[in-house]
């Protein structure tokens, strides 16, 4: 048995027979080349078993970082194992910025892409969204390069690592900008049903904190740009905190990003913690469910109807919006979504009794489970069909398929 690995948070161990930690692309395509079975590691920050094998773990973590720059394309070239702080803070030096980003800046640019991670924002669809190409290394161990207008492009972005290893992915992006973040509590609950549009959109992006205990949210985070309008002192009733803010009252604040109105660049203010601070690591579990927008409230009341399920397992829950897009398998694909996160206590037990409660609850409202986060049950996506059909194409040994792929590409 080869070197053992765990994930993030600690509640999957890797049973990789062998881990290879290459340092150029051409390492990659010769490892590729050489063995049957193949998945693929960045960071590690999933929660599930959708990086598991038996066999062979490629991570790219060690691939040079070489970011380029092209402004004439307005893009961006990276690594795929580059994570999102690193990659922002080049950016913001040389005066360009990202459209979004997720609450941590430590996830790795190709997994985040590849499982659909997104941050928030009503006219923000997930980071996939500004993918404007992809470079794989297939089966055969071939480099394969895909870009935006591509037949089978919207199918290789948001792909789970069944395509191949990718090496490396263009973003689109934009000039630097500057964040000011204010955080507001006690919303009321009926206030959160009454004025869900208007608290979703009130600014470029919101982040609602609740324990679901009760007739108020904890914490509306608002996340504005320096061209809109300004911070009222209170949101629907409700306050705005007096000092900083950790979305889990009773933690220290001191390692999420600036609050309090205070302008800042846009890597600094759009995550909610600090690129200095891994928060959580190995105490805590995540499931995420995504409904359409539209369904918000009567989503909200579902998950109210079996919070004494719920509420054992919770540690704190997340609400955010996510704009539609095309990518294939991406849960916010043909529609504007809202996120329900929920972040658990580290039994497993309790988490799964939770899960089971909250997709039974959801079920009228066609949820789709974060690919990267503990769920029992996923639905059938409208391009799934093409996405089975081009993952033969670009794999027909299927060398990256792993029991994972397998049960989720079975369903479509």
């Amino acid at each position: 048995m080869g070197e053992r690995l765990r994930n993030w948070a600690g509640n999957i161990e890797f049973n990789a027979a062998r881990v290879h930690r290459p340092g150029s692309v051409e390492q990659v395509q010769e490892i590729v080349a050489a063995t049957e079975k193949v998945r693929v590691l960045g960071t590690g920050h999933s929660f599930n078993t959708i990086a598991d094998t038996d066999a062979d773990l490629v991570s790219v973590a060690g691939l040079p970082a070489d970011i380029r720059i092209d402004a004439d394309g307005g893009t961006v070239s990276v690594a795929g194992g580059v994570r999102y702080g690193e990659l922002a803070r080049k950016l913001d030096a040389e005066g360009y910025a990202l459209h979004n980003l997720g609450s941590l800046p430590h996830i790795s640019v190709a997994g985040a892409v590849a499982t659909g991670t997104h941050g928030s924002g009503v006219r923000l669809g997930n980071l996939a969204t500004a993918v404007a190409g992809v470079d794989i290394v297939a089966g055969s161990g071939e480099l394969v390069s895909l870009r935006r207008g591509d037949p089978e492009f919207d199918g290789a972005v948001v792909a789970l690592g069944a395509l191949g290893v990718v090496v490396r992915v263009t973003l689109d992006i934009q000039p630097r900008y500057q964040i000011s973040q204010h955080v507001y509590e006690r919303l009321p609950r009926a206030q959160l049903d009454a004025h869900w549009d208007e608290i979703a959109s009130a600014g470029y992006s919101v982040s609602l904190f609740t324990g679901w205990h009760g007739d108020t949210v904890d914490q509306v985070w608002v996340k504005r740009r320096d061209e809109d309008a300004p911070a009222p002192p209170e949101l629907f009733g409700a306050v705005a905190a007096p000092g900083k803010r950790h979305p889990i009252a009773v933690m220290s604040p001191e390692h999420c990003t600036e609050q309090g109105g205070v302008p800042g660049p846009w890597h600094e203010r759009l995550p909610h913690f600090k690129l200095e601070f891994t928060p959580s690591s190995g105490e805590e579990l995540q499931s995420e469910y995504f409904v359409a927008r539209a369904d918000a409230v009567a989503a909200f009341a579902a998950v109210e109807r079996v919070r004494d399920l719920v509420t054992p397992a919770l540690q704190i829950s997340e609400i955010r919006t996510i704009a539609e897009d095309a990518l294939w398998l991406s849960p916010h694909f043909g529609r504007d979504s809202v996120a329900l996160h929920f972040t658990w206590v580290p039994n497993l037990d309790l988490v799964l009794r939770a899960v089971d409660a909250l997709e039974e609850a959801l079920a009228p409202y066609a949820p789709r489970p974060h690919w990267g986060k503990v769920f029992r049950s996923a639905p059938a996506y409208p391009r799934g069909r093409d996405f089975a059909a081009l993952a033969a194409r670009m794999d027909p040994a299927g060398a990256f398929r792993n029991a994972f792929v397998e049960r989720h590409l079975a369903a479509e």
